[in-house]
Protein backbone atom coordinates (compact mmCIF):
# COMPACT_ATOMS: atom_id res chain seq x y z
CA UNK A 1 0.00 0.00 0.00
CA UNK A 2 1.16 3.10 -1.06
CA UNK A 3 2.10 5.99 1.97
CA UNK A 4 -0.44 8.07 0.82
CA UNK A 5 -3.44 5.49 0.74
CA UNK A 6 -2.24 4.86 4.47
CA UNK A 7 -2.39 7.88 5.61
CA UNK A 8 -6.26 8.34 4.09
CA UNK A 9 -6.96 4.75 5.47
CA UNK A 10 -5.77 5.57 9.09
CA UNK A 11 -7.39 9.45 8.91
CA UNK A 12 -4.36 11.47 8.83
CA UNK A 13 -4.12 14.41 6.62
CA UNK A 14 -0.61 16.22 6.55
CA UNK A 15 -0.75 20.19 7.30
CA UNK A 16 0.95 22.58 4.99
CA UNK A 17 4.90 21.89 5.10
CA UNK A 18 5.29 25.03 7.73
CA UNK A 19 7.14 28.26 6.51
CA UNK A 20 11.10 28.86 8.35
CA UNK A 21 10.31 31.25 11.41
CA UNK A 22 14.00 32.61 10.41
CA UNK A 23 17.41 32.21 8.10
CA UNK A 24 17.17 28.47 7.33
CA UNK A 25 15.45 26.24 4.72
CA UNK A 26 13.15 23.84 5.97
CA UNK A 27 15.17 20.75 4.76
CA UNK A 28 18.38 19.82 2.94
CA UNK A 29 18.59 16.34 0.97
CA UNK A 30 22.21 15.49 0.30
CA UNK A 31 22.87 12.30 -1.54
CA UNK A 32 19.53 10.15 -0.25
CA UNK A 33 19.43 11.86 3.04
CA UNK A 34 17.15 14.79 3.81
CA UNK A 35 17.69 16.45 6.91
CA UNK A 36 14.23 17.90 7.99
CA UNK A 37 14.78 21.25 10.53
CA UNK A 38 13.15 21.02 13.55
CA UNK A 39 9.34 21.57 13.50
CA UNK A 40 7.72 22.89 16.10
CA UNK A 41 4.56 22.00 17.65
CA UNK A 42 1.66 24.12 16.50
CA UNK A 43 -1.66 22.87 14.51
CA UNK A 44 -4.96 24.83 13.02
CA UNK A 45 -5.42 26.40 16.06
CA UNK A 46 -1.95 27.97 16.30
CA UNK A 47 1.17 27.26 18.41
CA UNK A 48 1.07 24.71 21.28
CA UNK A 49 2.69 25.93 24.00
CA UNK A 50 3.15 24.50 27.25
CA UNK A 51 5.97 23.26 29.94
CA UNK A 52 6.01 19.01 30.51
CA UNK A 53 6.10 19.44 34.60
CA UNK A 54 4.41 22.54 34.69
CA UNK A 55 0.77 22.48 34.08
CA UNK A 56 0.88 20.11 30.98
CA UNK A 57 0.58 16.34 31.10
CA UNK A 58 2.71 13.72 29.05
CA UNK A 59 -0.31 13.19 26.97
CA UNK A 60 -1.11 16.70 25.77
CA UNK A 61 2.65 16.48 25.55
CA UNK A 62 2.92 13.61 23.06
CA UNK A 63 -0.38 14.63 20.92
CA UNK A 64 2.09 17.74 20.29
CA UNK A 65 5.21 15.88 19.39
CA UNK A 66 2.60 13.71 17.13
CA UNK A 67 1.96 17.11 15.35
CA UNK A 68 5.46 17.83 15.26
CA UNK A 69 5.47 13.92 13.51
CA UNK A 70 2.85 15.49 10.94
CA UNK A 71 4.90 18.87 9.86
CA UNK A 72 7.91 16.97 9.55
CA UNK A 73 6.33 14.21 7.04
CA UNK A 74 4.80 17.47 5.25
CA UNK A 75 7.91 18.67 4.94
CA UNK A 76 9.35 15.06 3.54
CA UNK A 77 6.75 15.59 0.90
CA UNK A 78 7.88 18.80 -0.21
CA UNK A 79 11.27 17.49 -0.48
CA UNK A 80 10.81 15.13 -2.35
CA UNK A 81 7.42 14.91 -3.28
CA UNK A 82 6.60 11.24 -3.38
CA UNK A 83 6.07 9.72 -0.12
CA UNK A 84 6.79 6.33 -1.30
CA UNK A 85 10.69 7.45 -2.00
CA UNK A 86 10.88 6.81 1.75
CA UNK A 87 13.59 4.17 2.57
CA UNK A 88 13.90 4.52 6.13
CA UNK A 89 12.81 6.93 9.28
CA UNK A 90 16.77 7.46 10.38
CA UNK A 91 16.80 9.70 13.36
CA UNK A 92 14.50 12.01 15.26
CA UNK A 93 15.59 14.20 18.06
CA UNK A 94 13.21 15.33 20.75
CA UNK A 95 13.20 18.65 22.55
CA UNK A 96 10.48 18.59 25.12
CA UNK A 97 9.66 22.20 27.35
CA UNK A 98 10.15 21.18 30.63
CA UNK A 99 10.79 21.37 33.90
CA UNK A 100 14.56 20.29 35.55
CA UNK A 101 12.58 17.46 37.51
CA UNK A 102 10.14 16.06 34.57
CA UNK A 103 12.04 12.93 33.10
CA UNK A 104 9.49 11.45 30.77
CA UNK A 105 10.80 13.27 27.76
CA UNK A 106 10.52 9.55 25.98
CA UNK A 107 6.87 9.32 26.91
CA UNK A 108 6.48 12.59 25.27
CA UNK A 109 8.79 12.22 22.08
CA UNK A 110 6.76 8.50 21.53
CA UNK A 111 3.79 10.82 20.00
CA UNK A 112 5.74 11.68 17.18
CA UNK A 113 7.72 8.26 16.80
CA UNK A 114 4.53 6.52 16.83
CA UNK A 115 3.50 8.27 14.12
CA UNK A 116 6.56 7.63 12.04
CA UNK A 117 5.79 3.57 12.49
CA UNK A 118 1.64 3.95 12.50
CA UNK A 119 2.65 6.24 8.34
CA UNK A 120 5.91 4.07 7.18
CA UNK A 121 5.54 0.82 8.73
CA UNK A 122 8.86 -1.36 9.89
CA UNK A 123 10.82 1.68 8.27
CA UNK A 124 9.67 3.99 10.34
CA UNK A 125 11.76 2.65 13.34
CA UNK A 126 14.33 4.77 14.10
CA UNK A 127 17.10 5.87 16.51
CA UNK A 128 15.90 8.98 18.60
CA UNK A 129 17.43 11.37 21.26
CA UNK A 130 14.12 12.78 23.66
CA UNK A 131 16.61 15.91 25.85
CA UNK A 132 14.69 19.02 28.39
CA UNK A 133 14.68 22.55 27.12
CA UNK A 134 14.05 25.04 29.63
CA UNK A 135 12.83 26.62 26.95
CA UNK A 136 11.87 26.58 23.05
CA UNK A 137 10.97 28.98 20.35
CA UNK A 138 8.05 31.07 20.65
CA UNK A 139 6.94 28.86 23.70
CA UNK A 140 5.74 25.81 22.17
CA UNK A 141 5.94 22.38 23.98
CA UNK A 142 7.98 19.90 21.67
CA UNK A 143 10.48 20.88 19.05
CA UNK A 144 11.45 17.82 16.93
CA UNK A 145 14.12 17.63 13.69
CA UNK A 146 14.44 13.89 11.15
CA UNK A 147 16.45 12.63 9.25
CA UNK A 148 14.91 10.40 6.37
CA UNK A 149 16.74 8.06 3.96
CA UNK A 150 14.83 8.10 0.38
CA UNK A 151 15.20 6.08 -3.36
Amino acid sequence: MSIEATLAEKGITLPAAPAPAANYVPFVQTGNLVFVSGQISQDEGGLIKGRLGDGMSVEDGAAAARRCGLSLIAQLKAAVGDLDRVRHVVKLTGFVNSTPDFTDQPKVINGCSDLMVEVFGEAGRHARAAVSAPALPLGVAVEIEAIFEVA
